[in-house]
């Protein structure tokens, strides 16, 4: 049989076996009214005050919004909420938005245009975190587990913190959204590298769509709760991009609600794991380099048995990319051994390593596959996958080696499998 898979901008068809068991998220409605829907939920928030009853004429906004590399319909969701604070007197010249990069490269002018829309980034200041800027870093204190909370200044100035995103299932933070916009969107290195330290991510907790006893989402969830008078939008969205809930208000509140809402759709139970499982990243953003990938490839272990194969398709336009340590780290280690020893000590954090420790634990469990057209092959060798440029070829040979139990995740991280039970 046929089936999409979510493969950069306009997705890739792939013939699979018809006994393959296919996973794609549940259906939910999209929203008639984007724009009511949003309004509303702004009006009506979860255990919180209207937003438009917290501010008043002459008070500081911080609008904080996820990078390039997320799905978030910056475009749809800001004007909105621009609207309504300005709707009780504040200025233009009182707001700001700030890109939530964490690690991840600045956005060119022009990304940014694409992301805010052009009326947005040209009437409003628009400025973008820089993780490794000291000198635009305040500390905040430490979590209960020791570690430092370095946060980026404009917090501390703004007399409200508006943080927005969407919600997913997210690999080792349980879920995206919620305390992510300031741990990491806009901590300092340091906080990042011990939130995301080997101990952290080695820890069994830390996984799709758990949050509580998730070391990584509650000390997340600690920093972000350093931040006083914030108030939370984040949404939900279906493949095609479609906001399908809002979620205002209470930030752990608005998050939880979020969070339910997105695991009735995302979370799968399965008897037995599979000898080969097909998956994507999502498609573009997602898929834009082969380091967000690294969340497919951890969806993919979740349902393949050990010593399974996982095949990936992604599109890759960015390539590893050039920035970050990701490549680096990969090339330099030579064997997924070689990776697994090095994080024995807590002091082999650094850029990107969590993505790299991940990608390691996958390959000790499985064989990765890769298909993509934005990489040459001696590009996936460094990064210690196994190039596939013929896919009913490389198919028909993972099923002959591996075994006859298939199953495909067209949508990637977006399908979360769990064996034996349902979180």
């Amino acid at each position: 049989m046929q089936i999409k898979m979510d493969y950069g901008r306009s997705g890739l068809t792939l013939d699979v076996p018809d006994s393959a068991d296919v996973f794609l998220v549940r259906e939910t409605p999209a929203l008639s009214n984007e724009t009511a829907a949003i309004r509303d939920a702004l009006r009506n928030p979860i255990g919180s005050a209207p937003l438009a009853a917290r501010v008043r004429k002459g008070l500081q906004v911080l609008i904080v919004h996820t990078d390039i590399t997320r799905a978030t319909p910056n475009d749809r969701l800001l004007p909105v909420i621009l609207e309504e604070i300005e709707s009780s007197g504040i200025k233009k010249q009182d707001i700001t938005l700030i890109n939530a990069l964490g690690t991840h490269r600045p956005q060119t002018g022009s990304e940014l245009e694409l992301m805010l829309g052009k009326a947005i980034t040209e009437q409003y200041n628009c400025i973008q975190h820089d993780a490794f800027d000291d000198a635009n870093l305040g500390y905040n204190g430490t979590t209960s587990r020791g570690h430092p909370i370095h946060l980026n200044r404009a917090l501390a100035q703004a007399d409200l913190t508006v943080l927005t995103g969407f919600i997913e299932p997210h690999f080792f933070a349980g879920y995206s959204g919620g305390p992510k916009a300031i741990l990491p969107g806009l901590a300092g290195a340091e906080s990042i590298y011990t939130n995301h330290s080997p101990e952290m991510i080695a820890h069994p907790r830390a996984s799709f769509n758990v949050t509580a006893g998730n070391p990584i989402w509650e000390d997340i969830h600690e920093a972000a709760l350093k931040v006083k008078n914030t108030f939370l939008v984040n949404v939900a969205l279906n493949r095609t991009g479609v906001i399908t809930g809002v979620f205002a208000g209470d930030l752990t509140a608005a998050h939880a609600k979020g969070c339910e809402f997105v695991q009735r759709s995302s979370v799968f139970t399965i008897d037995t794991p599979y000898d080969v499982v097909i998956t994507s990243n999502s498609g573009y953003p997602l898929d834009q380099n082969l380091y967000q990938c690294v969340k497919g490839m951890a969806a993919a272990r979740q349902a393949v048995c050990e010593g399974g194969a996982i095949l990936m398709v992604a599109a890759c336009e960015e390539g590893l990319p050039d920035h970050g340590s990701y490549a680096d780290l990969l090339r330099k280690a030579g064997s997924v051994e070689a990776l697994l020893r090095s994080f024995s000590s807590p002091d082999s954090v650094c850029q990107d390593s969590w993505q790299v420790q991940i990608q390691a634990q996958v390959q000790r469990d499985a064989d990765i596959f890769l298909y993509s057209e934005g990489l040459s092959d001696a590009q996936i060798n460094a990064s210690l996958l196994h190039p596939c440029r013929n896919l009913p070829a490389t198919l028909e040979e993972l099923v002959k080696t591996y075994g006859p139990r298939v199953c495909v995740l067209p949508q990637g991280p977006l399908t979360i499998l769990k064996a034996g039970q349902q979180l």
